[in-house]
């Protein structure tokens, strides 16, 4: 096979990105991608989803969301604007090809798949930090006879009406679908916690989005930023100590330097849900048996179906562990524009405020570092 300039592998937001920004350079990439759409995994999403980050600052490269989108677009809206800015641009696609590994040879990258391999002077690596759905192996789990799904795989409330139904996992996804479930019809609804999260409304005070105001936090020191996302919470939820979702000890900055961890951004009739008796918050999940769960001190929940809004692994290692590239928790150790190795860069694996605008300007700089790179080589 010809050996292309640079080869996206991944055709999420972040793999469109960065072949946008590359073609606005001129230069010409190959986005490979094992599912058989772009924005596979965005369309598999719950159906209410909508984006915690502003229609303003979440589109691709120089291509706005068009007039009328609302300020919080929908997954839909998500799929049909990487789908169709991809389709706009005439991108080289290579789809329903699963990548298994890179590797450097003579100065250029060998793309391997499972359709044969690809060469490339550059590759920019975009699988995300979503990459493989990560479901706790809590003791017991075998014998549970009930349901067990990864939010992953939640869609909507249909089929959980009438049901006594647990969600585990206080993140925006874990109380969004706690919320939808017990809104839909479930006979009981309960959220686990292990260690309660900073709550912060989509919406903050004067209707501007809250990660407007968590990445001008970023700008300022640890201790300023944990007072003001503690005093904004307050503000907007009041004192949910009662509900089982106490102000964490740990800052909201100081988690977030630390190990990255992001609040959980939720609507305020999400937080009304659990004042109001229909999401039921309880403590951590410490084993399972055949017919329930038993928590951190004791207490035995019987629910008929458990959704785990667990998080994910990046699952990188199988791609480019024997690199060199990546931290002992399996990150990458540099992002774009940065380059990890020579002519290999990530693009799309750092979770902060108002990740998916740093994701195109992570797209553009990249891009114009490799349309230099590639230019000088020729």
């Amino acid at each position: 096979m010809a050996e292309h300039d640079v080869v996206v592998v991944g055709a999420g937001q972040g793999g469109i990105a960065s072949a946008l920004a590359l073609k606005d350079r001129g230069v010409a990439a190959l986005v490979v991608d094992e599912s058989a759409q772009v924005a596979s995994r965005w369309q598999a999403r719950y159906d209410r989803l909508r984006l915690n980050s502003s229609r303003p600052t979440s589109h691709l490269p120089g291509r706005p969301y068009p007039k009328g989108t609302p300020m919080f677009p929908t997954r839909d809206q998500v799929v049909e604007h990487i789908q169709g800015r991809a389709r706009d641009a005439g991108l080289d696609l290579l789809l329903g090809t699963r990548v298994q590994r890179l590797s450097r040879t003579n100065g250029s990258w060998t793309v391997a798949t499972g359709k044969g391999d690809i060469d490339a002077r550059q590759v920019v690596l975009a699988t995300g930090y979503e990459n493989e759905p990560l479901v706790p192996e809590w003791d017991g789990r075998e014998s549970f006879a009930g349901e067990v799904i990864h939010s992953a795989e939640y869609r909507n409330a249909d089929r959980f009406r009438s049901r006594r139904v647990l969600v585990v996992g206080p993140g925006c996804s874990g109380m969004e679908i706690a919320h939808d479930v017990a809104t839909g019809g479930a006979a009981k609804v309960w959220l686990a916690v292990r260690t309660p999260p900073t709550i912060i409304s989509r919406q903050g005070p004067g209707g501007l989005p809250g990660e407007w105001i968590g990445t001008v936090l970023l700008n300022f020191p640890t201790r300023f930023g944990n007072a003001f996302a503690r005093f904004g919470s307050r503000q907007d939820f009041g004192d949910l100590s009662a509900y089982g979702l106490p102000v964490p000890e740990e800052g909201l900055m100081t988690r977030f330097r630390r190990d990255g961890t992001v609040p959980s951004i939720v609507d305020k009739d999400v937080i009304e849900a659990v004042k109001e008796g229909k999401v039921e918050v309880v403590g951590a999940v410490e084993s399972l048996d055949s017919a329930g769960v038993i928590l951190t001190g004791g207490r035995r929940l019987e629910p008929d179906a458990i959704i785990c809004a667990t998080g994910y692994r990046r699952a990188l290692e199988p791609l480019v562990g024997h690199l060199g590239v990546l931290d002992d928790r399996g990150r990458p150790a540099d992002v774009a524009p940065k380059p990890a190795a020579p002519g290999l860069r990530f693009v799309g694996y750092t979770s902060r405020p108002g990740a998916l605008g740093f994701m195109s300007r992570q797209a553009k700089r990249s891009a114009k570092a490799i349309a230099r790179e590639v230019t000088s080589r020729r």
